[in-house]
């Protein structure tokens, strides 16, 4: 499948039937206007942006969309006054032995092979699907300081070694991790992910054939780490992330290409103008998309005009490398 340069998100919203049937809509007009890749979470809008999706795909054949969902944070909806998130907790994920408190860091984030096969089924049911095309573990930098490297390492190579099981039951057909700071910080901070790390951990689990293929971090004009900071060591060279995942060979999802709508304000005058394109956004796509080695840029559109708008970035020539450059000078 050839995917779309762009992605609908679905992290924003109100968790309302009202907001439900908005991404629904926006997802229909987003593959009428050629795009499509879909990224949401289990825990985005409180389990309900999963189930907005699925009412989407209802109608269309599987073989013309991409969809990646991941699992990390614990998607405590809205309980009943009888019922809070505590006992919502013990009823639905202590009680039957999924997960314990002890599994979770800082009160919300678990990656335990137990908890993630759980949360898998979930999202598969909610999104209407039988087969995954991406499963993410959800930041998992949440964990590092918590647990140090060489403790982080071997959980994530835990759930990994769950991943290859997903892929062998035909859950999923590959795997990643979606990061917001894990990959933009150097090495040396607390919350640094080693992209070359992950790589050998993923092979110590099923050698040269593993699923790890993806990797998904934030990059907008604001936050252009991954295109413009060497935080990344491949053999014994400093790359930028995206360089970093080129090497490798893994495809990469950018997130918050307009940084929820807080980027276009900040924008010059006659910004989009001198790019050829008609507004803000569309000139934050542009750059986001045109980066090399971004596979998909995502980007929220929880309405459907808002979609077909950004849409028409697709069309489109992407930015060339001194186009790129010169926007930092």
């Amino acid at each position: 499948m050839h995917l779309s340069t762009l992605g609908l998100g679905t992290y924003l919203g109100p968790a309302t039937d009202a907001g439900d049937a908005a991404y629904t809509e926006a997802a229909l007009a987003f593959f009428a206007a050629g795009g499509n890749v879909f990224d949401t979470a289990a825990n985005y809008r409180d389990g309900r942006s999963e189930r907005a999706l699925g009412a989407a795909f209802k109608g269309l054949p599987r073989e013309v969309y991409f969809v990646s969902t991941k699992a990390g944070y614990i998607p405590v909806p809205q309980t009943s006054p009888e019922e809070g998130p505590r006992a919502w907790f013990q009823r639905v994920l202590e009680g039957p032995g999924i997960l314990s408190v002890d599994d979770l860091v800082d009160g919300c984030h678990a990656m335990t092979p137990r908890y993630l096969a759980h949360q898998l089924d979930l999202s598969l049911e909610a999104l209407g699907l039988e087969t995954l095309d991406l499963f993410h573990l959800h930041n998992p930098e949440q964990q590092l300081a918590h647990w140090g490297p060489e403790v982080f390492y071997t959980k994530v190579r835990e759930a990994f070694e769950a991943c290859e099981g997903f892929v062998a039951a035909g859950k999923i057909r590959a795997y990643g991790v979606a990061t917001w700071n894990g990959f933009r910080v150097p090495p040396g901070h607390d919350g640094h992910l080693s992209l070359a790390r992950l790589v050998e951990v993923a092979a110590s689990v099923a050698g040269a054939e593993h699923h790890f293929g993806w990797i998904q971090l934030p990059l907008n004009l604001a936050m252009p780490e991954a295109f413009l900071e060497p935080t990344q060591l491949v053999e014994g060279q400093l790359l930028t992330p995206l360089a970093a995942a080129q090497a490798y060979g893994i495809s990469v999802q950018t997130s918050a290409s307009i940084m929820q709508a807080r980027i276009l304000s900040q924008l010059p005058d006659g910004f989009a103008a001198a790019l050829g394109l008609k507004t803000p956004a569309q000139a934050a796509l542009q750059f986001s998309r045109s980066c090399p080695g971004v596979t998909t840029a995502l980007c929220g559109m929880g309405q459907a005009a808002h979609a077909t708008e950004n849409a028409a970035v697709m069309g489109l020539p992407k930015l060339d490398a001194m186009a790129l450059d010169s926007l930092f000078g």
